[in-house]
């Protein structure tokens, strides 16, 4: 069964394995992010995001902290018609509060896909 939307609200689209990443956060963090998600999805900024630095405008890091870890989901508020969510993982820096490489370059790649799958579902974004 499928959910309704809002009238304004963005369906949130999962990119690879994101939505397994995000449900392994613990119940705290979930609750948190998935407000924050939701704060998105009808055009807002939710006050736990921050910009990701390196792809330009419009790709927002939700950060959240829960019993000393540091839990991350990246997102594209890019494209009018969906919310894409590109990475959720837990920050575990071998080189303190720089994000590992191999979550960026995944960003990254989840970027592009995010981008030809809006673009199969509703054409090119206009810029």
């Amino acid at each position: 069964m499928r959910r309704v939307l809002a009238a304004n609200e963005k369906p949130v689209h999962w990119v690879g394995a994101s939505k397994r990443d995000f449900l392994a956060f613990p119940q705290a963090v979930r609750d948190d992010m998935g407000n924050a998600l939701g704060i998105t999805q009808f055009g807002g900024i939710p006050p736990s995001a921050k910009p990701w630095k390196g792809l330009g405008p419009g790709v927002l890091e939700l950060v959240e902290s829960h019993e000393g870890n540091a839990y991350r989901a990246v997102c594209t508020v890019r494209f009018a018609e969906a919310v894409y969510v590109l990475h959720a993982f837990q920050k575990k820096s071998p080189s303190g509060i720089r994000t590992a490489s191999k979550d960026v370059d995944l960003v990254e790649q989840r970027l592009k896909a995010a981008q030809r799958d809006h673009e199969e579902q509703h054409g090119k974004a206009k810029r």
